[in-house]
Order: C-alpha cells, then sequence, then structure tokens
C-alpha cells in the first residue's frame, strides 16, 4: 500500500471531486500578469522598429533600378522611363546572388541612364558620324539613350569622350529593370575596338546565362494566370473530402482504425516475406558475404550481399511481433483512443464553426510574417544616399587632379570640368546613421518579434479550441447544455484572462527555436571543416535541441488545454496537464500513435486524391469533359499539380490540427473525469455511454438529474 501511495504521489496527486465544477470555469482571473505587460510592451517595440525602418528605410533600390546620378528609373520624373541602359555592359561583373545583387542596385563602372525602351538592334557609332552632332546622330535617329541635358549641338565625338551618350547599342531586352543583351542564334555583334566578336558573344551569353530566370518567371506567372480558378476548385475539393473524412469519422473511426492496423500489419507481413525471398536466393546462389565485400560507399553494393536482407527481416519481425504483442495487451486502450476519437468527430460536428478557425489563425499569421518582412526589407535598405565623382579614365589628361571618390551634389555642376568624362554618380547608402549603426540589432528584434508573435498566435488557437471543445465534453446533457457560442466566447476569455500565459509559453519556445536557427547557421559556416568530432558535437547539440522543441510544443499544448479550463497560470497548468498524462502514460501513448496513424491515413486520403485529379485534369488524360472543362494549355503542367498539392496539404493539416486538438482536449477531460467522478448518483460520469460501455461502467444519476443545470 505504502509503494503504490508513493508511486502515485511521484507523479501528483487524483484531482478530486468538486460538486461546483461543469466546465471551463466562468469565474477567473487575469493569469501571468508580469509576462502580459512584458509582451505588450516587446509589441511597443517592435511597433516602434517597424516606425523608425519606415521611416529610414527606402525600399525602393529593391523594387526599382538607379541610373548614375542616384534617381529611381519608374518613378517620378522618370515614370515614363522604367528601365536602366549601361552605355558599356561588358565593364560589369554580375554577382551570383541575384538578390544581392539587385539590393545593390547592380552598379558597374559606366554611365548608366533611364530609358523607356530597351534598345532593339545593333547600332555601332561610325567614323563618319563623330564630327557630327548629337542631335542628328542621336536623337534625329531615335536613340534617346544619352544622359539628361546633353545638348543637340554638342559634338559626338565629344559625348563620347565624356561619356555622355554610348558609342555602341546592342539588341536588349528587359530583366529585372535592367537592359540586358539577347543572345539569340542570329545575333551578330558589332565591330568594337579592342573587343573581338568571341569575347562579346561569350559575355552576352553569361548575362542571359545568369538571368535565365526571368523567362521561366514569365511562364510560370502565365501558367498561373491560365489555371488559377482550377486550382481554386482543386483547394475546394480538398476543403471537401477533409470534412467528408472528419464527418464520417463518427461512423467509421472504429473499421477504418482496424483496416489501418491490419494494413500496416500486412505491409510488415510482406516486407518479411520479400526479404527472405530475397536471402534466399541469394544464399543458393553462392552470392559474397558482408565479409567479403567489407565496408564501401556505395551502398548499392549492399543489395547483393544477403546478410543485409537478413538484418532487413530481423528488423521486421522484431516490429511485427511488437504490434501484435500491443493489439493483445492493449486493446483496450486501443477501444477507448477509438472511441474518443468517434466522440472527437460528434464534437466538430456540433461545432463546425471551429473547423473553420483556421482561417483566423491564418490570417493572424499572415498579418505577423508581413509585418516582419516589411520591416526587414526597410531595415536593410535604410541609409541616406552617397554621391561621389567618379571618371572611366582618371589618367585622361586634364584629370589627374579631379577629386575623384569625394563626396558631390549630384544637381550641381563637376568642380573640374577640364576632366572629360568626370561625373557624380550614386555609390550607395551611409551607414553611420542612428538606425544603421543599431541595424543588426534591430534585425534580431525583429526575428525575436516574428517567432514570439507567430507562435502566440498558434497559441492562441489551440488554447482557443481547446476551450470550445471542453465546454462540449462537460456539458452532462448534450447537446443541451452546450453554450450557444463555445468557440466566441472562449476566444473572448482566452484573450481577456490568458494572453500573458500564452506569451510565456510562446516565449519559451521561441527561445529554443531561435537557439536551432543559430546552431544551423554555425553547422553551416562550419560544414567545410574536417574536424569529425567538432561535427559530431554540433549533431548532438541539434539533436538535443530538436528533441527539446518537441517536448515544449507537447507541454504548451497540454498547459492550454488546463488554462482553456481552470484558468490557471503557465506553470501550474503545465505541470498539472504533464502530471495528468504520467499518471495515464499507456494510455496517452496508444492515443497519440493512434491519432497520428489516422490523421496520417486522412492526410494521404485528401492529398493523394486532390493530386492524381489534378494529374488527369492539367495533363490533358481527362477526355470528353466538354469545351467549358478543357484542360488549359500550360508551359509547365506540373506546377498547378504541384499548387494542388501543397494547398490541399495545408487545407488538410489545418482542418486534422482542429481534430487533433479535438481529440486531446477530449482525453485530458476523460482522464480528469475518470479522477473525478465515480458514476454514482452525486458523482456522476461526463463521458459519453459509448466511452461508459467499453469501460464497464454506467451512472446511476437519472437522465433528468437536475443537478447538473449550470
Amino acid at each position: 500500500m505504502g509503494g503504490k501511495r508513493s508511486e502515485d504521489e511521484a507523479y501528483g496527486k487524483p484531482a478530486q471531486y468538486d460538486p461546483s465544477f461543469h466546465g471551463p470555469i466562468k469565474n477567473r482571473g487575469c493569469t501571468d500578469i508580469i509576462c502580459c505587460l512584458l509582451f505588450l510592451v516587446f509589441i511597443l517595440g517592435y511597433i516602434v522598429v517597424g516606425i523608425v525602418a519606415w521611416v529610414y528605410g527606402d525600399p525602393r533600390q529593391v523594387l526599382y533600378p538607379r541610373n548614375s546620378t542616384g534617381a529611381y528609373c519608374g518613378v517620378g520624373e522618370n515614370r515614363e522611363k522604367p528601365y536602366v541602359l549601361y552605355f558599356n555592359i561588358f565593364s560589369c561583373i554580375l554577382p551570383t546572388d541575384i538578390l544581392a545583387a539587385v539590393q545593390s542596385g547592380l552598379r558597374c563602372p559606366t554611365p548608366q541612364v533611364c530609358v523607356a525602351s530597351c534598345p532593339e538592334a545593333s547600332w555601332t557609332v561610325e567614323a563618319n558620324q563623330l564630327s557630327l552632332t548629337v542631335g542628328k546622330v542621336f536623337y534625329k535617329g531615335n536613340r534617346s539613350f544619352c544622359l539628361p541635358g546633353v545638348p543637340s549641338n554638342m559634338k559626338v565625338l565629344d559625348s563620347l569622350q565624356q561619356e555622355l551618350c554610348p558609342s555602341f547599342l546592342l539588341p536588349s531586352n528587359p530583366a529585372l529593370g535592367r537592359c540586358f543583351p539577347s543572345a539569340s542564334v542570329n545575333f551578330t555583334p558589332p565591330q568594337l575596338p579592342g573587343i573581338d566578336n568571341a569575347s562579346v558573344f561569350q559575355a552576352v551569353s553569361g548575362l542571359v546565362d545568369s538571368l535565365n530566370a526571368r523567362d521561366i518567371s514569365v511562364k510560370i506567372f502565365e501558367d498561373f494566370a491560365r489555371s488559377w480558378y482550377w486550382i481554386l476548385i482543386a483547394l475546394g475539393v480538398a476543403l471537401v473530402l477533409s470534412l467528408l473524412f472528419i464527418l464520417l469519422l463518427r461512423l467509421v473511426a472504429g473499421p477504418l482504425v482496424l483496416v489501418l492496423i491490419v494494413g500496416l500489419l500486412g505491409v510488415l507481413a510482406y516486407g518479411i516475406y520479400h526479404c527472405w525471398e530475397q536471402y534466399r536466393q541469394l544464399r543458393d546462389s553462392g552470392a559474397p558475404s558482408l565479409s567479403e565485400v567489407g565496408f564501401t560507399t556505395n551502398l548499392g553494393a549492399y543489395q547483393s550481399v544477403k546478410e543485409t536482407w537478413l538484418a532487413a527481416l530481423i528488423v521486421l519481425a522484431v516490429l511485427e511481433g511488437i504490434l501484435l504483442l500491443l493489439l493483445v495487451f492493449l486493446r483496450q486502450r486501443i477501444r477507448i483512443a477509438i472511441a474518443l476519437l468517434t466522440e472527437a468527430s460528434k464534437a466538430v460536428g456540433h461545432m463546425m464553426s471551429a473547423m473553420f478557425y483556421p482561417l483566423v489563425t491564418f490570417v493572424l499569421l499572415v498579418i505577423c510574417i508581413a509585418y516582419w518582412v516589411v520591416t526587414a526589407l526597410y531595415l536593410a535598405t535604410s541609409g541616406q544616399p552617397q554621391y561621389v565623382y567618379w571618371v572611366s579614365n582618371a589618367s585622361t589628361p586634364g584629370c589627374e587632379a579631379a577629386p575623384v571618390n569625394a563626396s558631390c551634389d549630384p544637381m550641381a555642376q563637376p568642380k573640374n570640368s577640364s576632366c572629360p568624362g568626370l561625373m557624380c554618380v550614386f555609390q550607395g547608402y551611409s551607414s553611420t546613421g542612428l538606425a544603421q549603426r543599431t541595424l543588426f540589432n534591430l534585425q534580431i528584434y525583429g526575428v525575436l518579434g516574428l517567432f514570439w508573435t507567430v507562435n502566440w498566435v498558434l497559441a492562441l488557437g489551440q488554447c482557443v479550441l481547446a476551450g470550445a471543445f471542453a465546454s462540449f465534453y462537460w456539458a452532462f446533457h448534450k447537446p443541451r447544455d452546450i453554450p450557444t457560442f463555445p468557440l466566441s466566447a472562449a476566444f473572448i476569455r482566452t484573450l481577456r484572462y490568458h494572453t500573458g500565459s500564452l506569451a510565456f509559453g510562446a516565449l519559451i519556445l521561441s527561445l529554443v527555436q531561435i537557439a536551432r536557427m543559430i546552431l544551423e547557421y554555425i553547422d553551416h559556416k562550419l560544414r567545410g571543416a574536417q574536424n569529425a568530432f567538432a561535427r559530431c558535437i554540433m549533431c548532438c547539440f541539434k539533436c538535443c535541441l530538436w528533441c527539446l522543441e518537441k517536448f515544449i510544443k507537447f507541454l504548451n499544448r497540454n498547459a492550454y488545454i488546463m488554462i482553456a479550463i481552470y484558468g490557471k497560470n503557465f506553470c501550474v497548468s503545465a505541470k498539472n496537464a504533464f502530471m495528468l498524462l504520467m499518471r495515464n502514460v499507456l494510455r496517452v501513448v496508444v492515443l497519440d500513435k493512434v491519432t497520428d496513424l489516422l490523421l496520417f491515413f486522412g492526410k494521404l486520403l485528401v492529398v493523394g486524391g486532390v493530386g492524381v485529379l489534378a494529374f488527369f485534369f492539367f495533363s490533358g488524360r481527362i477526355k470528353g469533359l466538354g469545351k467549358d472543362f478543357e484542360n488549359p494549355e500550360l508551359n509547365y503542367y506540373w506546377l498547378p499539380i504541384m499548387t494542388s498539392i501543397v494547398g490541399a496539404y495545408v487545407i488538410a493539416s489545418g482542418f486534422f490540427s482542429v481534430f487533433g486538438m479535438c481529440v486531446d482536449t477530449l482525453f485530458l477531460c476523460f482522464l480528469e473525469d475518470l479522477e473525478r467522478n465515480d458514476g454514482s448518483r452525486d458523482r456522476p460520469y461526463y463521458m459519453s455511454k459509448n466511452l461508459l460501455k467499453i469501460l464497464g461502467k454506467k451512472n446511476q444519476a437519472p437522465a433528468a438529474d437536475k443537478k447538473r443545470k449550470k
């Protein structure tokens, strides 16, 4: 007796009967007030960071190209000139990171001018045109590619020496707001002094290859434009299938789980048979043994080794035996899990609005992520534009005393006008301002804000759903005693009283996730190191943090359920939930695995069904549907298929997450019900008749017991 008592006390005392308890407590107070205030102050700071980023940031440098003077093309006075033309494109060295290149402005040591359209034909200044004026050669020739303000009466030779006009033009296409040459098959590069045709063609080909994503992106956009409504139909099918699967669980939960378990046993049995056949054939044919093959990095060589199939046979046989033993000894708990799944389907049927609550969570998540993206973009582009003097050839006569690299005003005249080609060009953004000095710290603050707010939104959804489904379980007369608007009541109650508790749990999880992200970054930087010991230590740390994150997610989920029911703070709720689960650890394991298996099968059914339907439709394999139902002509028919599959997975995950939360909530309520009540007249069970039948118990209280009215 003493040993049994000490064992129970190790996991806390069971819940005691409380005649005043009839479900989620209405009269409750605010919890974790300090953490709530900390969270609100952090959000205010997050808003301040956004304001600072908005004041100092200029994301136009990513969205729009700049000319040599730093003016944006496609904005303001250059609204009608959205593209940048490089006078000498071959002086550019494009980095491999296109995003970083765009953010840096794709700067090249050559004059750049905003143009309305890119050149369509190849052209070079001829020798007899050098003595003509700019107006005759460029302006009247429909070649308005000189820098703004170049007079029409200026000699072409002077404009070329000062690099005010281009000496040649190449047929170009706009990409990322820049005019890049077209490397078509029929393209013949012009004869340029000092540059042979092979070099020109190689440079053009390299530029086009590096930006070939532009053509792909256009085709992708066209495919989405032609198939978006069919993708929406596919997502609608996924939504209907998800709802039908959950609602049909009320009728077929038991047979479905049985089919899944028998199917798993059958798969393992076939695996054992296949491994035995492979082992027998290799043994009879005198195949080499493992000792003869030895260690090799060619994993395919192990397929012809009989010991490989023997080891696989043993592993599968052990798994088959463990599963059979679990079915024999845990069959009662499996029946309870099936009954809880059926009860969860009934609860969802009574609260269909809960199935669409993931839309609220999705909207809030989009707001959190979009705010972080915009803030990070503004912070990354903060700073005042800096301009410096620049000349293409500092050794030109008259340029010896030119103030090259000195700060300048692009609206003023150059200080040394005797230097031909001296220009005031855009260099970059300053990094000496208040926002720039603290840019790294502000970005770190933003990352923490992203993780904390996202995890808080997810916690809010879990707590709200738990409160709604708990009100279903603790309704003695269903559906009469179920509140009229359980979901909205749980939402208001959670926001009003438990913002701090949700922030507490979200903060703990966020810190662990950030630590994992830092470790991943360090591991990425050290991936080239040859120190095997360091890699092993890093792998161990990553594994430990992964396990810690999974445990915290599990603990937080159950803590939010207890918060929704009893209104206690986070630490007390987490402790009570953990102790309750440890007192029923076998039931927890069985229910968790049965639920995971069922939901996995549901996701597989929804995603697979939508994927197969989308494949046959978009690939044109479904005939005779009529003109209105013909598949659209696509460049990449797999693109809408993959979009439909990903969208179906997201929808199924959203619906099944609600169902999983319902199962977990009803399970904790069921365990509390077993500890609080005994089925007597004064302490009847709240569980369904199906669960009572499985447990071999019954309620002695009459069906119309007035004591259970709330």
